[in-house]
């Protein structure tokens, strides 16, 4: 009884109600403190609209962000349809789409457009040439085929080619290139496309036949011909017939018949 005495006069004291004083006092003045620190760290109360990127270039964010947010390139997507460096994705999203604001110096992450992407070589050699076209067409490689006589390596391929040079496996080009395949062939009796040399000079219709596979190439010329004759002397006609649809096995033999063309003098 005597504690609780003491206790009710020291609370009705002139030294507790300083005290009590003191400490909302110091209590007011740290909660507005806390306050404003955590607005200024947290920037409470700021709205700032992320604009839609989507489309824009990559060299125009920084104008287009301003002082108030910035941006990170996260990186790029291959896709040829676009101008090179066209921002395809944003983090976050525009605001006109999900009613979401951001705080001053937030970092929007984009994703831009490459228009050339870089692909590794396989390698292809000793491949058959139905994997090779296959792999080449799944890397977004274009192709040419050449053939090449080989009874031992028949239907593989036996040298891969970039701009007329070898190329190894694991080399970088950009997708799209255009790579030729050496291909080995059993030569004996591949039928061909027969072509069609009427009207060509001596020498045109031996490049023609020349492009061909394992064909032997012969000239009748009645008045005979000279090598400068062959660039003026036309094939008359040719041994096989040409027509639409004709083939020719390789390892035949191509005859032209050609005449001397008169060249007008000039008076």
């Amino acid at each position: 009884m005597e504690l609780l005495k003491k206790l009710g006069n020291y609370i009705w004291s002139k030294q507790f109600g300083i005290n009590l004083g003191i400490i909302i006092v110091i209590y007011i003045v740290g909660f507005i403190i806390l306050n404003k620190c955590l607005a200024e760290k947290t920037k409470w109360g700021e709205k700032i609209e992320v604009p839609n990127l989507i489309g824009k270039n990559q060299n125009n964010l920084k104008k287009i962000l301003g002082d108030s947010l910035e941006f990170e390139v996260l990186g790029s997507i291959y896709d040829p349809s676009k101008v090179e460096g066209t921002i395809l994705s944003q983090d976050p999203k525009a605001t006109s789409v999900t009613d979401i604001y951001v705080k001053s110096g937030r970092k929007i992450k984009v994703r831009v457009s490459k228009r050339t992407q870089m692909i590794e070589m396989p390698k292809l050699v000793d491949k058959s040439q139905r994997f090779a076209e296959t792999i080449l067409k799944s890397r977004g490689f274009r192709y040419t085929l050449e053939y090449k006589p080989s009874k031992e390596a028949h239907g593989a391929v036996l040298e891969q080619l970039y701009k007329n040079k070898l190329i190894a496996e694991g080399i970088r080009i950009p997708i799209g290139s255009k790579i030729k395949l050496i291909i080995g062939r059993d030569q004996a009796g591949v039928p061909q496309a027969l072509p069609n040399l009427i009207g060509l000079t001596i020498e045109e219709a031996r490049v023609r036949v020349a492009n061909m596979i394992d064909m032997d190439f012969q000239v009748a010329c009645p008045e005979g011909y000279t090598s400068a004759d062959s660039l003026s002397s036309r094939v008359e006609t040719q041994s096989p017939d040409y027509s639409e649809d004709g083939r020719v096995a390789s390892g035949s033999t191509i005859l032209i018949f050609a005449t001397k063309v008169a060249i007008e003098q000039e008076p």
